[in-house]
């Protein structure tokens, strides 16, 4: 369990930072926003850029430099929001509602080209990241991927599409966990879940060992000397 006074994560990305990402219909939504009632202000959830921007009215336009446009807008306005609530809650835990490598996959070309566009690479977008938490869409088994979002216009060969698109980018993450699909949405939103507090306790973890090697060493006199013991 997370221990009811979590540490801060003061790093230079924000951390701590997972991503919650995966194929249309896959729960991430869900799960961020139980995670984020499980224990409360200790959480942020930084939302999906591209629900906000469609939903908003958007234009969603099917040419290829309409959707290149789009995601570079996406690709924006989610660095954008992530940067924000990493300053605005700088010791909390950052559960963003996909990434901003995401359009990689909903791009019309290559994700290499996607990523020039933006002027980044894929080793630096991974690395705004401490891990990323991927689950597989519902397509993957055949099943219905309506759950009341309106921007969601894909069908189910497109969401196996872009599930594996995604993850084919994703999994370059040295820590990528991947959250299967399951007959039981309960069973795996129940792992998911598991998963995330995982991984916030990893790097909690980390975090401590990290700090306590970087304190300063303690000046210790010459025995005998009569000097009292100070800290350096």
């Amino acid at each position: 369990m997370i221990p009811p006074h979590h540490p801060t994560f003061p790093n230079s990305n924000g951390r701590c930072r997972i991503v919650l990402t995966g194929g249309p219909g896959g729960g991430k939504t869900t799960a961020a926003d139980l995670f984020r009632r499980e224990i409360g202000d200790r959480v942020v959830v930084v939302p999906e850029a591209a629900t906000m921007l469609f939903s908003g009215g958007f234009p969603r336009v099917a040419n290829d430099l309409a959707a290149r446009a789009a995601q570079s807008a996406i690709f924006q306005v989610q660095r954008g929001l992530e940067d924000i609530q990493a300053a605005t809650f700088p010791g909390r835990i950052l559960l963003c509602d996909r990434g901003t490598i995401d359009g990689a996959a909903y791009w019309p070309g290559t994700p290499s080209e996607f990523f020039e566009a933006q002027g980044t690479t894929v080793e630096t977008e991974l690395a705004r990241y401490d891990a990323v938490i991927f689950f597989e869409t519902a397509a993957a088994a055949g099943l219905s991927i309506e759950g009341g979002n309106p921007t969601r216009i894909e069908d189910l060969n497109t969401a196996r599409a872009l599930d594996a698109k995604l993850k084919g980018i994703w999994k370059a993450h040295p820590r990528f966990v991947f959250v299967p699909h399951n007959p039981s949405f309960f069973k795996k939103i129940t792992f998911g879940l598991a998963t995330i507090e995982s991984i916030v306790a990893q790097l909690a973890a980390e975090h401590r060992i990290a700090a306590s090697a970087n304190e300063p060493a303690r000046s210790v006199p010459p025995e005998g000397s009569g000097e009292p013991h100070v800290d350096s």
